[in-house]
């Protein structure tokens, strides 16, 4: 393989200039195991570990993820390498890590398209939808809404029109991985040196899909509740997946909880520009949407043109984001106190 049907382009290769100095060569992160790295290089795969240096340096979202390009010295001995730096990044999905912490988790990296798979069952929700567009649009990648299980849905066509409602210019598909359905639609997303990402919920059928893909049953695949349509995490860990028609897919558990990060903010103005454009015509500039008068975001949720649902899903979001944003800025402020304590001190 070259570097092009690994997904390189030349965006990549004025950060790498100083590297390939040194005697450095590129790979692409396959799959992570804590610190060390499957990397799909020229040469076939290597595995990597992060040198001590680029560890010690670096936050939890610098380190290499699934999709990054990392540079990397063979080891004198052995099949192993080290990792010394990572590219910067095209395009990145992030979202907020599990945990107390406000951290930051790159789900993807350098992806070109993001197929955003929900389910045409029992587990169908426009809201959900939108939470995972707004983070797809603040991602840099491209979006698209697959609806999958359309052989299970007596309505396929009344759930495709109530996403394209809340799906912008997004394209979005009704398909069915089991029996190959509108799996047609998805071949123009396909193609050597492309990047797609499958994000969604458990039980949607990513891993059936990423089979259709693949040509056969590598991806394990789990069976849905009946009550809520949720599924078992099938797929345990993100990996980066070369395709027989050279499609590289990142294949990613499914997420039962998608909290938003900070790269949503811009997201989240494209996947609601009705309330945009709305709020720009309210009479005061810093309108909060509540008891001004002349807010022309209330008065368009009272005549029926915003649907009430629609406000309350950005309401929700806005509000999220920003609580986000305030315990970030929280943070950062305590920890660049406790490092100027720490000089002080010598």
């Amino acid at each position: 393989m070259d570097l092009p049907s690994l997904g390189w382009n030349e965006f990549f290769a004025p950060a790498f200039a100083a590297f390939e100095e040194r005697g450095f060569v590129p790979g692409r992160v396959a799959l992570e195991h804590k610190h060390a790295y499957v990397l799909l290089t020229t040469e076939g795969e290597v595995v990597g570990e992060v040198s001590g240096r680029l560890l010690n340096t670096s936050q939890r979202a610098s380190l290499p993820a699934v999709g990054d390009w990392v540079v990397f010295e063979r080891r004198a001995r052995g099949s192993r390498a080290t990792i010394h730096g990572v590219l910067p990044r095209r395009t990145v999905f992030s979202r907020r890590a599990a945990g107390e912490r406000e951290q930051e988790q790159v789900v993807a990296a350098n992806v070109d398209t993001v197929f955003l798979v929900a389910g045409l069952d029992v587990d169908f929700n426009p809201r959900r939808t939108e939470r995972y567009l707004a983070l797809a649009r603040g991602s840099g990648a491209r979006p698209v809404v697959i609806l999958n299980k359309a052989d299970m849905c007596a309505e396929v066509e009344v759930c495709t029109a109530a996403i394209r409602n809340v799906a912008g210019n997004a394209a979005v598909h009704a398909i069915s991985a089991v029996d190959g359905r509108g799996l047609e639609a998805l071949h123009p997303y396909l193609g050597r040196g492309r990047t797609v990402a499958l994000l969604g919920s458990s039980g949607v059928g990513k891993s059936t899909l990423a089979n259709r893909f693949l040509g056969e049953d590598r991806q394990a695949v789990g069976t849905v509740k009946e009550d809520d349509g949720r599924g078992r995490h099938t797929t345990t860990h993100r990996e980066l997946i070369l395709l027989p028609d050279g499609t590289l897919l990142v294949d990613t558990p499914g997420m039962r909880e998608l909290q938003l990060w900070s790269s949503a903010r811009d997201g989240l103005r494209a996947v609601f520009p009705e309330i945009m454009e709305l709020a720009a015509s309210c009479r005061f500039r810093d309108c909060h949407h509540t008891q001004e008068p002349g807010c022309a975001v209330r008065a368009a949720v009272a005549g029926g043109e915003l649907p009430p649902e629609r406000w309350a899903s950005f309401e929700k979001l806005r509000a999220e984001l920003e609580a986000l944003e305030a315990k970030v800025s929280g943070t950062v402020r305590r920890a660049t106190r406790v490092r100027g304590r720490r000089i002080m001190r010598g």
